[in-house]
């Protein structure tokens, strides 16, 4: 299904998108070394109630996960790309994060990640991993706007990507978001421009380039049938927004509070 969202619809996306964009920068701000995973799970799940807002995790079920989520943000480690689910592990200096939220309020979703590192030790390797997944998000933004078609936003991602250097998976990419969390289309983080779906003002999609260092190849972890982590333990980044198909181009719906991209 693809939803084309109406004036007040987008209204009310803007509202849910700022809040996922307000929980992730409070999560990040909170985030230092020695937070602990369920800590961050339990202080995003006092957030989204406080907003009388839904998690889409916590009951969240689809066929490629063991069971349901059963958490409220997704917290991916190192190693861990995707679908990272909260354990009980203490951040330490250097580690690199990511954070994955999606909530509903007032009967529209919003769909985010960031990725930084914890503490003070920087890796020049996680910077440039960190900031090539930026720009590819921001390249596949600035491709996306009304009739621009769907492989126009894809090949943008990719060709960021590649040209650092980095190998792409296709199994995992951005999608629809409206009343519901996950919908048609899928956006792959590469493509042939020119392809694809025509963009129409009001439709939302949640653009989510993320890379592994070394390896297009995922591995499930087999202790919480969930996590995804890169094969070769090679670290990761991903970065997502949810946007808004609009008649001059593409407004970013999750800003955090005083951000600009």
């Amino acid at each position: 299904m693809i939803e084309i969202l109406s004036p007040s619809e987008i209204t009310r996306a803007r509202a849910t998108g700022a809040l996922v964009g307000r929980i992730l920068q409070t999560m990040r701000e909170r985030t230092q070394v020695g937070t602990n995973l369920l800590e961050i799970d339990e202080w995003t799940k006092d957030m989204i109630l406080e907003a009388g807002a839904k998690s889409c995790y916590v009951d969240y079920a689809p066929s490629f996960g063991d069971g349901p989520f059963g958490h409220w943000i997704c917290t991916s480690v190192n190693d861990a790309v995707l679908h990272g689910m909260p354990r009980d592990q203490v951040l330490a200096d250097g580690d690199l994060l990511t954070l994955d939220l999606a909530v509903i309020l007032d009967g529209i979703a919003s769909d985010a990640a960031i990725s930084f590192v914890v503490g003070q030790e920087r890796d020049p390797e996680d910077t440039a991993l960190i900031e090539t997944t930026r720009r590819a998000l921001a390249a596949g933004i600035e491709a996306a706007g009304p009739d621009a078609r769907l492989g126009d936003v894809s090949h943008a991602i990719g060709q960021v990507l590649s040209v650092a250097g980095y190998p792409i998976n296709m199994d995992f990419g951005g999608h629809g978001i409206g009343t519901t969390m996950h919908q048609d289309p899928h956006v792959a983080n590469d493509g042939r421009p020119g392809r694809g779906l025509r963009l129409r003002p009001g439709m939302l999609l949640a653009l989510e380039p993320w890379i592994m260092v070394d390896t297009d190849e995922l591995v499930t972890d087999p202790e919480d049938g969930w996590t995804l982590r890169s094969v070769t333990g090679a670290r990761t980044a991903h970065i997502e927004h949810t946007i808004a198909i609009t008649a001059d181009g593409a407004e970013i719906m999750t800003l955090a509070p005083g951000a600009s991209s």
